[in-house]
């Protein structure tokens, strides 16, 4: 019999090796070693962490088809083995595993799409908070605006794409809303804001200079740090940056819980 940690070892990398053999030491009641018992046991963690991949990101499953995301997901726990038993927030790294997987070369969205379905999962489950009502800066002079830090809600987050990621998103993250991949009618980058202000995940898309302004925000940087950070992000694509519609509509969706 292997020491206990050589067994461990060798029992979890067969787990999700089925190109492995059984290791050693695995018995069944009758004394006898157990290779079908540990064949049906390595099916089932496979077959459960590649149903946790799918329940996170549906959007990518739907772009890819069921067959290949699940060889693909075969593929992706063999290289990512589960490091906690809650299967709920496994597949941090499947967005970077799509881009550096060779046979996917040809569909360079599909990691940021997976960025926003990994985002959703994160602002779900995100601590709950009061965001920062619209009109909390009515009663504020506005020489004093320019001055402001805001705090983040918890379940905000912000993230940029050189591809249509959003439009692609939202096109396949269920089946009522699905029309085709979306890279046909919308090839320029997106920027995306996700987050959850009560109870529904919003994912709406960010107006120019739109993601420098609020990453600045998020960084700790005052109103109108954030606000020359917008306009520069717009200029560079040729785009002006509105201060009020930015602000305003960040402030509709609760992408703050208050002023620090």
């Amino acid at each position: 019999m292997p020491p206990l940690a050589e067994l461990q070892r060798g029992f979890a990398g067969a787990l999700l090796d089925p190109s492995r053999d059984m290791p050693q030491g695995i018995m069944g009641p009758d004394g006898e070693p157990a290779a079908r018992r540990f064949n049906v046991y390595r099916n089932n963690v496979i077959v459960s962490l590649s149903e946790a991949l799918a329940a996170t990101y549906p959007a990518v499953q739907r772009l890819l088809g069921e067959a290949y995301f699940r060889a693909l997901a075969a593929e992706y726990i063999r290289a990512h083995p589960p490091r906690s038993p809650v299967l709920l927030f496994y597949g941090s790294a499947f967005a970077d595993f799509l881009e550096s997987f060779p046979p996917l070369a040809a569909y360079p969205y599909l990691g940021d799409v997976a960025r926003i379905e990994w985002a959703w999962l994160q602002a779900y489950h995100a601590a709950d908070a009061e965001p920062l009502a619209p009109e909390s800066l009515a009663t504020i002079a506005p020489r004093n605006l320019a001055a402001l830090r805001f705090v983040p809600h918890p379940a905000a987050c912000v993230l940029r794409s050189a591809h249509p990621a959003l439009t692609i998103f939202s096109r396949n993250r269920d089946e009522e809303h699905r029309t085709g991949d979306g890279a046909e009618t919308a090839r320029a980058g997106e920027d995306t804001l996700v987050t959850r202000p009560v109870w529904d995940v919003q994912v709406c898309a960010l107006p120019p200079g739109g993601a420098a302004f609020l990453g600045a925000l998020f960084g700790g940087a005052r109103l109108g740090e954030a606000a020359a950070e917008g306009e520069r992000a717009a200029t560079q694509v040729s785009e002006a940056f509105d201060l009020a519609i930015n602000i305003g509509g960040m402030l509709e969706v609760g992408v703050f819980q208050g002023l620090a």
